[in-house]
């Protein structure tokens, strides 16, 4: 049936001068309830239009509208709207799924000249299917516990990640000693080297001792494209797994490929670096035949330990560097030299493998969890489907049965 037929709605108010008291309260703004902004409190004025925790909430007006959201204790932004509905014929949790499943469709659907707005008319002529109030609270359920999956999923990457920054921290300053304990200045030496504090095993140098930097395109011309033919790897065309579509990149001519094979052979570990455009994003390579590099990036071949130079070239102190170098000139560009001579601090090779070792493990930690949550949210979408149009009915007493 039509939405029209479930449910009401009021908007928001703005705030009106002169018609405050003394308290403060929660304005709902889309940020705040997407969790991007901190709460946002303001005087408590008379015409407004309270929010409780579960209210089913529209963004009507924005670069966003027809977003749907969970309420929470507040007054509702001038931009939203608020939906009533009949509590003994609808749960307020099914209704949610409901409206998230058709939110795509009326995303794509807002109009306005100025700022987008949802179309009232569409809106309430949506179509929804109709279930009896036990089978709505039960697939409610259903679809909350793989949200709370995700959520938790969520949490953990967020974890790992936590604890990948503060290893890298860590690891690429300090070390790790023959006990297996990150040093410190309490329990350790450190020394200055080249004007930078380091433990006193450790050296400190131009990041080109470590590495050969190859430029892939010495004339920095982008050959044309062609229908294909070579691959062409720029920063871009590499997801933050390593993974690279090789349909969807650039094809160059095999003349280039002949080329490039002349300048270098790729390695498993190599490493490309952002030189224009994009500078750094430094992303890991395979030793893949019939491929050609970017004119737009800096080909890395690191002498040894290649994930530990990885690392490195994604820690806060050579990403400061690589900062300060392009702000200190008119030219947002990072050449060969300027990579050559990023300051590195370097640890004895055996300590080097320790620390990329570990580094690697709690990468895989979060690429492993990365997997889980997408067969996560694959599975809720497949369940949204599914449970939500009809074609697989919820049994009271738990049980699946498909409607044919």
């Amino acid at each position: 049936m039509k939405l029209e037929k479930v449910l009401k709605y009021k908007k928001g108010k703005s705030p009106q001068k002169g018609n405050f008291d003394d308290s403060l309260i929660l304005y709902l703004t889309p940020e705040y309830l997407r969790g991007n902004a901190v709460p946002s409190y303001i005087p408590n004025f008379l015409s407004k239009v309270e929010v409780e925790n579960g209210d089913l909430l529209l963004l009507w007006d924005g670069s966003n509208a027809g977003e749907f959201f969970k309420g929470k204790n507040g007054i509702l932004s001038s931009t939203m709207v608020m939906f009533d509905f009949d509590p003994v014929e609808y749960n307020s949790e099914f209704l949610f799924y409901q409206l998230k499943a058709v939110e795509g469709f009326l995303k794509s659907q807002t109009n306005g000249s100025g700022i987008p707005h949802v179309d009232r008319e569409i809106l309430l002529g949506l179509n929804v299917e109709k279930f009896e109030k036990p089978e709505q609270t039960r697939i409610a359920e259903i679809l909350s516990t793989a949200d709370e999956a995700i959520a938790r999923t969520e949490a953990l990457i967020a974890k790992y990640q936590r604890i990948k920054t503060g290893l890298m921290q860590d690891l690429l300053t300090r070390g790790i000693d023959e006990n297996g304990t990150i040093r410190s200045k309490e329990t350790h030496t450190f020394v200055v080297k080249n004007g930078i504090e380091v433990p006193e095993e450790w050296e400190v140098d131009a990041l080109g001792t470590l590495i050969k930097a190859v430029d892939a395109q010495p004339n920095h011309r982008t050959p044309p494209s062609v229908d294909n033919g070579i691959p062409y790897l720029g920063i871009n065309d590499i997801d933050e797994n390593g993974n690279v579509d090789f349909k969807k990149c650039r094809k160059v001519s095999n003349s280039v490929l002949e080329e490039h094979n002349r300048r270098y052979k790729l390695r498993d570990g190599d490493i490309i670096f952002g030189k224009i455009g994009t500078i750094g994003e430094p992303k890991r390579l395979k030793a893949w035949n019939n491929i050609t590099i970017s004119a737009n990036v800096i080909l890395i071949q690191p002498h040894d330990t290649p994930d530990f130079i990885f690392w490195v070239l994604n820690s806060e102190y050579i990403q400061t560097q690589v900062k300060n170098s392009i702000h200190s000139t008119s030219q947002p560009a990072f050449g060969m030299e300027k990579i050559r001579n990023l300051t590195i601090l370097i640890p004895p090779k055996n300590e080097r493998e320790i620390i990329q070792s570990i580094i690697n493990q709690n990468e895989s930690n979060i690429l492993t969890t990365k997997t889980h949550l997408s067969k996560l949210q694959s599975l809720k979408t497949g369940l949204m489907q599914d449970l939500l149009s009809g074609k697989v009915r919820v049994k009271i007493d738990n049980e699946l049965e498909t409607n044919n």
